[in-house]
């Protein structure tokens, strides 16, 4: 092994998937037992556009400047929030780890990509939503365009479900 640390990137959000994504990765790619202190954990969150526009909408309301500040507002808070989860997630793991965090605009699909290719990481990992054949046809799935784009390793973990559901 060189001196060289691997990068690796982790896309976050807001849902349990990508935290649980996050965990595994911490537990499998960097591990105590692997002394990987090296590496660089990439934690990325892609900020989705606001569907809002100033002016009048399809529906003929209007759209006040306010709301648009409000609606770009809670777009900021629910980045931090979830930034600061997953940091501390890595913390609580192992405080040795260097860890980045970035937060980028855009469909997260195309940003995921991009900052992959521009920081030419070593892996991507990404959180699996476990849609169906019809929610994917119509959502489409971050995950699989992902892994069918970027050039680096892509390590697609889906959360268990849970014993205790209903079936």
């Amino acid at each position: 092994m060189g001196e060289k640390g691997r990068k690796i990137l982790v896309a976050v959000d807001e849902g349990e998937e990508s935290s649980y994504a996050l965990s595994w990765c911490l537990e499998n790619l960097l591990s105590e037992n692997h002394q990987n202190y090296k590496d660089t954990l990439i934690l990325l969150f892609a900020k989705t556009p606001l569907p809002i526009y100033s002016g009048m909408d399809t529906t003929g309301h209007v759209t006040s400047p306010s709301i648009i500040a409000s609606v770009e507002k809670y777009a900021n808070e629910v980045a931090e929030k979830v930034m600061g989860k997953a940091t501390q997630i890595c913390k609580d793991f192992n405080d040795q780890i260097t860890v980045e965090t970035m937060v980028e605009h855009g469909d997260p699909r195309g940003v995921i990509c991009d900052v992959a290719e521009r920081f030419k990481v070593d892996f991507l990992v990404v959180g699996s939503h476990g849609y169906g054949i019809i929610k994917r046809a119509f959502l489409g799935s971050v995950s699989n365009h992902c892994a069918q784009n970027v050039k680096c390793p892509v390590v697609i973990v889906k959360k268990p479900k849970s014993d205790n559901a209903d079936h």
